[in-house]
């Protein structure tokens, strides 16, 4: 079980991680972001999941666009977990490889 999987403060933004996962930073931050990588098992896998559903960059836009659903899903089962309900945790984490989180 993952004990603080979450952003603190060293992290880079969601925006950044976007950025180096598409290989629009200069080397000097994509070399700082790296190192970060390889402590940060949280942004890993936010760089992970920006692999696996690549989002687009479009400055342009005004309104967001919606968060996509395994993303939200995901976010949604963890906070219900972090409140003491990790049914709907259990339910996504069995149906990704038949994991449990203990109650």
């Amino acid at each position: 079980m993952m004990i603080n999987f979450c952003k603190n403060e060293d992290c880079p933004s969601s925006n950044e991680l976007l950025e180096f996962q598409n290989a629009d930073l200069s080397p000097t931050r994509a070399a700082e972001i790296g190192r970060h990588l390889e402590a940060c098992e949280f942004c890993e896998a936010e760089v992970e999941f920006y692999s696996s559903y690549p989002q687009a960059q479009d400055d342009t836009r005004e309104e967001p666009e919606a968060i996509p659903a395994p993303l939200f899903e995901l976010a949604e089962a963890l906070l219900k977990n972090r409140h003491g309900d990790p049914s709907s945790l259990n339910a996504l984490l069995k149906e990704k490889g038949g994991l449990i989180v203990g109650s």
